[in-house]
């Protein structure tokens, strides 16, 4: 499972085959003992995390929504996934 991201103790994830668990594109973040998927427009699709958190998610991803889209196709394609900066 690449990392993509990180940032404020929040990591991203892009899985390489994840075939059948959702069905839109999406990515992964971790956040101490929390974990969710979101959309890539930031929203929460399954998993529980802070609102402090999902809020960070959501700046992230609209901040880096290009790149997100780049990276979700790559991973169809299972190629080598872009690092993506995390927030400031």
């Amino acid at each position: 499972m690449p990392k993509i991201s990180e940032f404020y103790g929040i990591k991203i994830f892009i899985y390489w085959n994840e075939q059948g668990k959702h069905n839109i594109p999406h990515f992964h973040a971790v956040y101490n003992e929390n974990q969710a998927a979101f959309t890539l427009d930031g929203d929460l699709i399954v998993g529980s995390m802070s609102n402090t958190a999902i809020k960070l998610i959501k700046e992230w991803t609209l901040e880096n929504s290009e790149m997100l889209y780049y990276a979700w196709e790559q991973a169809i394609l299972n190629k080598p996934l872009p690092k993506i900066k995390g927030l400031k």
